[in-house]
């Protein structure tokens, strides 16, 4: 939908105090992760975006563990006792008692609202006291109904345990997203009961109350009708992070981005990518991710919290908090765990694993090496079954290697160690002493052979006869 900034600033009152008994979590549901943000970190990002100026977030029962995770960025409210949605919002007046203008209350178990969505709230709330967005429902059960006079005027909102069966078939129904004026909201909000089934104070009646008082209550139908979701259990937030993910995908590929199978590509909403980069199948890209253009990345990549520069090739590897230099293979099987980083056009092969490890330009790490706690000039060969010998049981200790230089396959350096440039290390080499750059190095044991020695010695050999015992 097209951008539908609100002309006013605006405050915000996020509803976050409920119990999330159904998530059947230690966690409260405003903090599960969705697409790489908790479900509230989404809708506080929804707000910002649309111009909130000021933002309350109600808790209740995870009260501390909402102010750990949000810590200073909102205001807090309390409802220490669950007396229902008009209570809640009741607890954020005084925070908001100096405050003039629109004032959007809205739940915290919502993330796929848009900034467009509540840009378009604030704007409708100008020529009324409270305005909520409505959606059409081929199957409206759960929510609360929109009730409408003949003239099309929004007289009020019925929840559904409170419905008559006629008001039942209502397909116009209530997401729980408000905009008020603020003077009208908190003199409202005094005079709500709760009279209805549940014995609760209704957010919900305050637009009746709009109209029994002749001030105008208006609603906005939303044509996007999973904005509103909210999140009760774990289904839902399955349902929800896939309806997210789409949106990512949709808004990468309309950037330039190729995503090959979108049904098997899962990416965070806080990762980047740039223009004619290709994600293949099967690939998890999340966190502070950063990819560069024209890079190919998966089938079967896991990157998190990476800066990948351009023309990059990973292919099914492992990556965290590293980064990849431009023009860079990596992988298959490759493993950069934290700390790992590359120049440009360097070959990191099949079951690599680096830790805090610095490969420069041109470096080549083929296949089946461990690199830790290591320096490696640019230019220079790793064979394969190398391994920097970084842990002595208690500290690490650091490998560094010139440029230019050839390790040998299965050559074992044992750190702290330092070899300079253009130095050859024969394979099958154990390395604990420095060596000086354009040196040859050698560190195996002395071969021994005893001619005729296994003649006449009994041998058990394969025969290559079939198991009878097998074969019955």
């Amino acid at each position: 939908m097209p951008s539908n900034s609100p002309t006013r600033p605006f405050a915000a009152i996020v509803l976050a105090a409920g119990k999330s008994t159904r998530m059947k979590s230690k966690t409260p549901k405003a903090l599960h992760t969705i697409a790489g943000k908790t479900v509230i970190g989404h809708i506080l990002d929804s707000l910002r975006e649309a111009g909130a100026s000021k933002i309350v977030v109600v808790t209740g029962a995870h009260s501390q563990q909402l102010r750990e995770a949000l810590g200073d960025t909102v205001l807090y409210a309390e409802q220490a006792e669950q007396r229902g949605t008009a209570h809640a919002a009741l607890m954020a007046a005084p925070l908001l008692k100096d405050w003039s203008g629109p004032v959007v209350v809205l739940p915290g178990d919502a993330p796929l609202i848009t900034s467009d969505a509540i840009s378009a709230l604030v704007n409708e709330q100008q020529t009324s006291s409270a305005a909520l967005l409505t959606v059409r429902l081929e199957n409206p059960t759960g929510y609360g109904r929109v009730i409408r006079d003949e003239n099309g005027d929004v007289k009020g909102v019925i929840e559904e345990k409170d419905a008559t069966p006629e008001q039942r078939k209502i397909d116009e129904v209530n997401v729980s997203f408000y905009a008020f004026d603020s003077a009208f909201l908190f003199d409202a909000l005094e005079k709500i009961t709760p009279n209805n089934v549940q014995g609760e104070y209704y957010l919900t009646d305050i637009v009746g109350i709009a109209a029994s008082q002749a001030k105008k209550a208006s609603a906005i139908i939303w044509s996007d009708c999973d904005a509103g979701r909210g999140i009760n259990n774990r289904v839902q937030l399955a349902e929800a992070s896939e309806i997210l993910r789409r949106r990512i995908l949709n808004k990468l590929m309309l950037s330039g981005v190729s995503v090959i199978d979108p049904a098997s590509t899962f990416i965070d909403s806080t990762v980047k990518i740039g223009q004619d980069t290709t994600i293949y199948p099967f690939t998890i890209i999340t966190g502070d991710t950063t990819i560069g253009e024209d890079c190919n990345i998966g089938p079967g990549a896991r990157i998190t919290n990476c800066k990948i520069e351009d023309s990059v090739r990973i292919r099914d590897s492992h990556l965290e908090k590293s980064e990849i230099g431009i023009g860079t293979t990596v992988g298959p099987f490759a493993n950069l765990r934290p700390g790992s980083k590359t120049g440009k056009y360097v070959k990191i092969g099949d079951f690599v694993e680096t830790k805090q490890t610095t490969l420069e330009d041109h470096v080549s790490a083929g296949h089946f090496a461990y690199l830790g706690n290591a320096q490696v000039g640019a230019g220079t060969n790793i064979g394969a079954g190398t391994i920097t010998c970084n842990y002595d049981g208690k500290n690490k200790h650091e490998t560094i290697i010139g440029e230019n230089s050839f390790i040998g396959s299965n050559s074992t350096l044992v750190a702290p160690v330092e070899i300079g440039s253009g130095v050859f290390v024969a394979a099958g080499s154990t390395i604990t002493d420095q060596v000086p750059s354009n040196a040859l190095a050698l560190g195996r044991a002395r071969q021994v052979v005893k001619e005729e020695w296994a003649k006449g010695r009994p041998m058990k050999r394969f025969s290559g006869q079939k198991n009878e015992e097998h074969k019955q």
